[in-house]
């Protein structure tokens, strides 16, 4: 893949003249692992890219480089407005949803930033995690009675991906009649046609209708908090950062549980954590942020001046692209999980780091659900077991998210209550 010439299109304007590598097309998802290491040899710790429409950009490969970019806000800024690259994206540059600038928390800088996040931190600080886990624990068990019965289903379809969304829902204080059609309209503003804009913002209206119930009448949940709080939020800006907050938990943690399950019934280590064997399900889910993290790559920084970063001069507007799993299989940082004591290492840069990392404790909270999401399954269905070839499950064709296709698996049918209206076996059929 590297290895192939790419005609040049002006050559990367950090370097005139320099082949960068194009970061589009078909094979990225099948072996990235393979791709970083490839990029890694070839040039060193930042790599010059191209995006889709041979866009370019700097790809960070290095943790040390990494490191330096994330903890530096104010060199390597989040602002994207600061790109000298806009009179070159075309209309509809299928990368717009990561780099258009929008009021939220996720462009803010500097002292919004602060406000916004702090806000959302302590909104999510007060949760309760113990009964969280039961919150988990009884959504978990009414989607695993959809399926029980039928001794096979499609693990990924009708539970990874919807799990985080129902908790989500729960946590915001969305009615449960809701759910159904916003899961519909989350599912369907992912994809890449021309209805993903109109059920954005069908998920955008339903926000704003639950941020002016909650300022009327405030309840125990996370939009109550957020517009409770001392900084003074505005309404406009609380449904801008939910917006943000449920897109970004919910899409990574689904993909941290498809792949922790993938990991437990492919992996001879953890066949025996399926009858409660010495490898932990923490285990599987520590391994898999450094082996097969959720979220790859992420756009992105943006040099507020020139600089110079793993030996190459980046300028002033440079696009930095923060390559996430590449530095976390970083051959200097990175654990041998068969030695001891490397199971516990969670020195990984999954959930970014610095001032624009995942704001605290929404991390300690994803991880609640996915474990969760995890110990029932393996404890409803303790035989379950691939369908199919562990070869033929089939990766999404992303470069930003790491997440299956699909899960097929099949084991012994078990007995489930009828769910009753409500219940998210109910409401999902």
């Amino acid at each position: 893949m590297i290895e192939q010439q790419h005609p040049r299109t002006g050559g990367c304007p950090m370097r005139p003249g320099t082949d960068a590598v194009p970061l589009y097309g078909a094979g990225f998802s099948d072996d990235p692992a393979k791709l970083y290491r490839e990029m890694r040899a070839r040039y060193g710790t930042v790599a010059p890219v191209l995006l889709d429409g041979d866009i370019p950009g700097w790809f960070v490969l290095g943790y040390r480089e990494l490191h330096q970019v994330t903890s530096n806000p104010e060199l390597f800024a989040r602002d994207s407005r600061r790109w000298h690259a806009w009179e070159h994206i075309p209309e509809g540059w299928p990368l717009m949803p990561f780099v258009g600038h929008q009021p939220s928390v996720m462009f803010a800088e500097g002292a919004e930033h602060r406000r916004r996040a702090g806000a959302i931190s302590d909104a999510l600080t007060a949760i309760d995690q113990f009964e969280l886990r039961q919150i988990c624990e009884r959504l978990a068990d009414g989607l695993i009675d959809a399926f029980a019965g039928s001794g096979e289903t499609d693990l990924m379809v009708h539970y990874a991906a919807r799990l985080p969304l129902l908790v989500i829902a729960e946590l915001f204080g969305f009615p449960a009649t809701e759910v159904p059609e916003l899961a519909a309209d989350i599912a369907a503003s992912l994809n890449a046609d021309d209805g993903a804009i109109a059920a954005h913002q069908r998920v955008a209206a339903r926000m704003q209708r639950l941020v002016k119930a909650r300022r009327a009448r405030p309840g125990a949940d996370v939009p109550s908090r957020l517009l409770g709080h001392q900084a003074g939020l505005a309404d406009e800006e609380v449904v801008i950062d939910l917006l943000v907050m449920m897109a970004a938990a919910q899409q990574p943690t689904a993909n941290w549980i498809g792949n922790t399950l993938r990991l437990m019934l492919t992996d001879d280590r953890f066949a025996v954590s399926l009858s409660g064997g010495r490898r932990s399900v923490g285990q599987a889910l520590n391994e898999v942020l450094w082996h097969d993290t959720p979220t790859q790559n992420y756009i992105g920084r943006w040099a507020a001046r020139d600089t110079q970063l793993g030996g190459r001069r980046i300028r002033t507007g440079d696009l930095v692209i923060l390559g996430l799993a590449a530095a976390n299989t970083d051959p200097q940082v990175r654990p041998d999980f068969s030695e001891a004591g490397a199971d516990g290492n969670q020195a990984h840069m999954s959930f970014s780091h610095g001032e624009h990392a995942c704001p605290y404790p929404a991390p300690e909270i994803a991880e609640v659900i996915a474990k969760a999401a995890v110990e029932v399954l393996l404890d409803r269905l303790p035989d379950v077991m691939l369908a199919v070839p562990a070869e033929d499950l089939v990766w999404h064709p992303s470069l930003w998210m790491r997440g299956l296709v699909g899960l097929p698996v099949e084991f012994t049918p078990a007995y489930t209550p009828i769910p009753a209206m409500g219940t998210p076996g109910a409401l999902y059929g």
